[in-house]
């Protein structure tokens, strides 16, 4: 995809509004350094990497990859677009599945 019809950053204004809209807020969902960051917490190395392969396999499909620090029982994910840089419409994307992908697990 060209960086031109890559979707633009959102506003602090529209990226709040997308937040709440999508129950990610509510989720635990937060903003940190520019990135839309959350960690999942599992019972075991097992399920963490589990979760991390879903979210590899989303991640590959949609082109569009997040930081992921692994450790035993738990990942943070860090979904953030660097071109152009800000949080975008992928991002919320990405967090959106990573939540449904947490959730199923």
């Amino acid at each position: 995809m060209a960086a031109s019809s890559r979707p633009q950053p959102l506003g602090p204004k529209a990226l709040a509004a997308a937040l709440a809209e999508h129950g990610l807020d509510a989720a635990g969902w937060h903003l940190d350094h520019g990135e839309l960051v959350k960690r999942f917490a599992w019972p075991n190395f097992y399920a963490t990497m589990a979760f991390v392969n879903a979210v590899a396999a989303y991640a590959h499909q949609a082109d569009h990859h997040p930081t992921l620090v692994v450790a035993y029982g738990h990942c943070e994910v860090r979904w953030s677009t660097h071109e152009p840089l800000g949080i975008t419409e992928l991002d919320l994307a990405g967090a959106r599945a990573t939540q449904a992908l947490g959730l199923a697990a």
